[in-house]
């Protein structure tokens, strides 16, 4: 027996193909400048989440978006380890849960935490 999917749910597919591989593309492209750019970020004793937030670069951010976007709950070991890497650790955990939760890798959760950091610092000024 062999099974065709109907015309409709392969343009479907393939739009979602497209997307997820142009979206790990850039991903990859975006790493590699954060590796090459961004250098170990020094953050003070026991910060949190939203002061680790603050002081991190938006295309690390957007580059978490991007893998959570192009490879869904895979991309948890590879946010962790970026995160390391970068000093981040307090970004870690919310990323994990974020990474692990489905349906939402078409919400730039990360790069909107990014900014609700941002608007809430400078509303304390």
């Amino acid at each position: 027996m062999d099974f065709k999917f109907p015309l409709e749910t392969r343009e479907i597919l393939l739009i979602a193909a497209v997307l997820i591989g142009a979206g790990l593309a850039l991903s990859l492209l975006l790493l590699a400048w954060v590796a090459w750019r961004v250098r170990r970020i020094r953050l003070p004793d026991g910060a949190d989440f939203f002061t680790a937030l603050r002081a991190t670069p938006l295309a690390v951010v957007i580059l978490l978006d991007l893998l959570d976007f192009s490879l869904d709950l895979f991309a948890a070991p590879f946010a962790w380890t970026i995160l390391g890497y970068l000093g981040l650790t307090p970004l870690r955990g919310v990323t994990l849960v974020e990474s692990l939760i489905p349906g939402t890798q078409f919400i730039p959760t990360m790069t909107l935490a990014w900014l609700l950091a941002r608007l809430a610092r400078s509303g304390q000024h």
